[in-house]
């Protein structure tokens, strides 16, 4: 059985990276830069927002973030995200959801130009994905893929995985992102009948509903490996994910443990995808 450390990894890759912005720097080439905007003082987005400053900041990479107060309009918001789409010296752009309730997350989203998306939640970006084009994939799926690559999961040809749950954010994409690696794949959700027996059929067993050690030793298929998405916060504060880890870890041939999972890889991919834009965006800017 083997843990896969999204924590590692992520190091790994955010030291590729810091690598590629090192050698723009000695040829004299401006920063990639990251704007995110941070509505309200929600205090788990405050500190998602921070985090991510900080991993920009490990590899060289420019982060600007715009504080704008709780009573900020509609209006003012996609004013904002505007000036930043018409910024040359922006490369990608992430609205820190979720919005306060008087906003309308989906204009928000809608109104930031696909080519600095780097959460990959524009319906341009998501067409593409969905017919097989080149363009932002949302940060989470793409560190799951990252993740199914370390421990050699890359031509899954054969194999049967299983999605459990189907937000725009995670399962979807993700599912996408698997059959385009030639996986047979299923989309479970809360509605699926007899959920247990559709695991224990999967290769590969994706969690991303929300509901704290869910996914027990029972689904699991002897030799699957298991990608835990899921985050809960518990009673006595610890986190842990959608999948009993502990029942579960002995049985499966590859888990990823909550937290130092896929957590990690999530920044990562932001940080990747920022990069990714940047060059396309040094392509047609110079």
């Amino acid at each position: 059985m083997e843990i896969i450390y999204g924590s590692e990894l992520s190091q790994k890759i955010k030291g590729e990276l810091k690598q590629e912005i090192e050698k723009l720097q000695k040829d004299g080439r401006r920063l990639p830069v990251l704007s995110v905007i941070l509505v309200g003082d929600n205090p788990a987005s405050q500190s998602y927002v921070k985090s991510k400053a900080n991993a920009c900041t490990s590899i060289g990479m420019e982060n600007r973030t715009i504080r704008m107060p709780h009573s900020t309009t509609q209006q003012e918001l996609l004013n904002e995200v505007q000036r930043l789409n018409e910024d040359p010296q922006v490369d990608g752009i992430l609205v820190q959801l979720p919005l306060p309730s008087h906003l309308d997350e989906v204009s928000v989203v809608d109104a930031i130009s696909p080519d600095k998306d780097v959460d990959g939640l524009h319906p341009v970006n998501a067409g593409k994905l969905l017919t097989g084009r080149d363009g932002f994939v949302p940060c989470t799926p793409l560190g799951v893929m990252e993740m199914l690559a370390s421990v050699g999961y890359t031509d899954l040809s054969g194999l049967n995985a299983v999605v459990i749950g189907r937000s725009n954010l995670v399962g979807k994409p993700l599912s996408l992102l698997l059959q385009k690696q030639n996986a047979t794949v299923t989309m479970a959700h809360s509605r699926t009948a007899d959920l247990k027996a559709l695991c224990q059929q999967a290769d590969i067993l994706i969690a991303a509903i929300g509901k704290p050690k869910k996914i027990t030793a029972d689904y699991i298929k002897e030799g699957a490996v298991v990608i835990d998405v899921g985050i809960n916060r518990m009673e006595d504060d610890k986190l842990c994910g959608d999948v009993d880890f502990e029942a579960i870890k002995e049985k499966a041939k590859a888990i990823t443990p909550v937290p130092k999972g896929v957590g990690p890889m999530t920044v990562c991919m932001l940080l990747k995808n920022t990069l990714k834009a940047y060059k396309e965006h040094e392509k047609i800017y110079g």
